[in-house]
């Protein structure tokens, strides 16, 4: 019997070889185990029942891949991810010559567990090293359990691991910054109509994924990072794109790019682009990534944030797993889609920035292609170096890199609408 994982993930991508019904769990959480499973398919006599067997080896298979049909055991499973993480550093140049440190981001959740403990695999076979950095946002009862697991995991692999808080790094946790933002909104709504300035709208995920990804890049420069790797696989890619669509934010559409980005967060007066963002699990389900954990025996925080829901993003994860789970391997297809689309918004982007600089010089309009055509997918990224349609400068507040209007950063105009800052 073939049951769904929908424990953080499993199921719409991938299904474990022989478990009874109900020995998956729905909390977002990993209670399954390996041993369960093998547990699973024992009779009520005690020997083992007959399964599935692993297609690149004679053990018994463990997790059936829906999408293609593969069906591998656990041991193949895993270096199965951690070659295909690998191929994909490969694959978009992720990490390249001559980088020395690279920062994993970890939050204590299953995706940065799996990618810190790849990553640091791979260390220890190329010539770069590791470094773990995780931000606490200051938000009672859920982070102190995921810094907790991070610092056993990273004591057990013998890594360094720094903590950056919000607390520290802006003066406000995530908590009091909502509370302020709500207080604000309610004065606004109770004064005359005719006076009030407009609500901010920025939602819960929206503030707080702007401090952290300033978060982020400043704990990267702290520990001397070249390059920060984060563990965004291919739902949350797919998620991202169809909420700036959605939402109709089309410019961040072309910074999408599976190849890396020079971080728009600098330090204050650097304007130098600062270390570049990857994404090694950016082509694996999210459901593969989950079982990974599982099967590496990884402890990762079971509490889901309490704001995850106020955003879109829980909807359209819902809405894309009841897709794959009815058209298995659908999620692979509208990636490579989307991946197109990001390389054909990243050619328009850079040829209107080129467009722009002739018609500032008075030079005649350059009208060859920039970039891959937008083949992403293939293995031709757009180029994260070559300039887009905003220009980047420095904030006229912070100093550090933007591309806001009136060269304001993202992060002044998250603080300003909360009373602090310029």
């Amino acid at each position: 019997m073939v049951h769904d994982m929908t424990a953080a993930g499993p199921g719409p991508g991938g299904d474990v070889c022989g478990a009874r019904s109900g020995s998956g769990s729905g909390s977002g959480s990993g209670s399954a185990s390996v041993n369960s499973l093998a547990a699973a398919r024992a009779s009520d006599d005690g020997a083992i029942s007959p399964g599935p067997r692993c297609d690149a080896c004679p053990a018994p298979a463990a997790y059936a891949r829906r999408y293609s049909g593969q069906a591998l055991c656990v041991p193949c499973f895993r270096r199965s991810i951690s070659r295909k993480a690998a191929k994909t550093i490969s694959k978009y140049d992720m990490i390249r010559s001559g980088d020395k440190t690279v920062a994993v981001a970890v939050s204590g959740g299953k995706d940065s567990l799996a990618l810190l403990q790849i990553m640091h695999g791979m260390s220890q076979r190329h010539n770069f090293e590791v470094a773990a950095i995780t931000i606490d946002e200051g938000i009672p009862g859920y982070r102190d359990e995921a810094l907790g697991i991070v610092s056993d995991v990273c004591r057990g692999m013998g890594l360094g691991h720094r903590v950056y808080s919000y607390k520290d790094l802006f003066e406000v946790t995530l908590d009091e910054a909502l509370g302020i933002r709500d207080r604000r909104r309610r004065q606004q709504q109770q004064q005359p109509r005719h006076n009030a300035a407009r609500p901010q709208k920025t939602s819960s995920c929206s503030m707080c994924g702007t401090l952290r990804r300033r978060a982020v890049d400043i704990a990267a420069r702290d520990v001397g990072a070249d390059v920060v790797a984060t563990g965004h696989n291919l739902d949350d890619m797919l998620q991202t794109f169809l909420i700036n669509m959605l939402s109709g934010d089309t410019d961040k559409i072309a910074w999408m790019s599976p190849a890396g980005s020079s971080s728009s967060s600098s330090s204050a007066g650097a304007h130098n682009g600062g270390p570049r963002r990857i994404k090694p699990f950016c082509e694996i389900y999210e459901a593969e990534i989950a079982y990974y954990a599982f099967a590496s025996g990884l402890p990762f925080q079971e509490e889901p944030c309490p704001h995850m829901n106020e955003g879109m993003r829980t909807s359209i994860r819902e809405f894309l797993n009841s897709l794959e789970s009815e058209r298995a391997g659908i999620k692979n297809s509208m990636y490579a889609s989307a991946m197109r689309m990001v390389g054909m918004a990243h050619d328009a982007a850079a040829l209107g920035a080129a467009a722009a600089a002739d018609a500032a010089a008075g030079t005649v309009p350059r009208m060859a292609h920039a970039g891959g055509g937008g083949r992403v997918r293939g293995g031709s990224a757009p180029d994260p170096d070559t300039p887009s349609r905003k220009e980047r400068a420095p904030c006229v507040r912070c100093g550090a890199d933007c591309t806001g209007p009136d060269n304001v950063c993202s992060v002044c105009v998250v603080m300003a609408g909360i009373g602090r800052g310029g």
